[in-house]
Formats: structure tokens, sequence, C-alpha cells
């Protein structure tokens, strides 16, 4: 496993269970960590639909960009550059209505894969 990792040589890839791209940085397959963090693109137009995570807490910090999210229980905000998330598991949310391309940091514990 590898201490010290530079997003400038990480590589997009495909999310394994939805249409985004994401630069990983840690999961339990690849180090054999009790976390999954990977860094999400999300382009203008496109979004996450409704989902839940059953064992694990997501947990978000926007870098970039604008859209909208829904957590249920929550209702509807505004994601911008600075914005912390914490989604409880076991919690319906969804990303959607993005004007300018987001850039987010995504961490889950226990471990998403």
């Amino acid at each position: 496993m590898d201490i010290v990792k530079k997003e400038k040589d990480r590589l997009w890839e495909p999310h394994p269970y939805l249409p985004i791209q994401i630069k990983p940085f840690l999961s339990k397959k690849a180090d054999g960590a009790d976390v999954t963090i990977f860094l999400v693109k999300l382009p203008v137009g496109k979004e996450i639909p409704e989902h839940v995570h059953e064992t694990q807490e997501d947990i978000i910090f926007i870098v970039a960009g604008r859209a909208k999210m829904w957590i249920d229980g929550v209702g509807d905000f505004t994601l911008d550059a600075g914005t912390f998330v914490r989604v409880p598991k076991n919690t319906r949310h969804r990303m959607y209505d993005v004007t300018e391309e987001i850039l987010n940091y995504d961490v889950f514990t226990p471990p998403l894969f």
C-alpha cells in the first residue's frame, strides 16, 4: 500500500456501480484499507440517481462545482465548493441539477469496495 498518493498521478476510471468517473485513493480491495476514498467527477447535466448505502456512511466534500443534493429526511440543498455532507448509512440520497462540473472527495466507512 502506498502511504503517499498524489492526485495528479491517479487515473480516472469508471465507478463500479454508477455511470461516473472516479480517481480511487484508498479501498479495501486494493489497499486493505478500512475506508474507501475516491475523487468524483460529475459533468454538467449528469446526475447520481437516488440510491442508498445500507452499511456505509457516505462523507462528501465538494472541491469545485455547483449542483443540488437531496437526502431523505433533510430535503434539497445546494452543493458548491467547501460544502461538507455526511449521509448516514441506510439513507436515500441523490445529486442532480449539475450546473458547474462537480469535483468532490467521497469517503465511505466501512469500505464500499
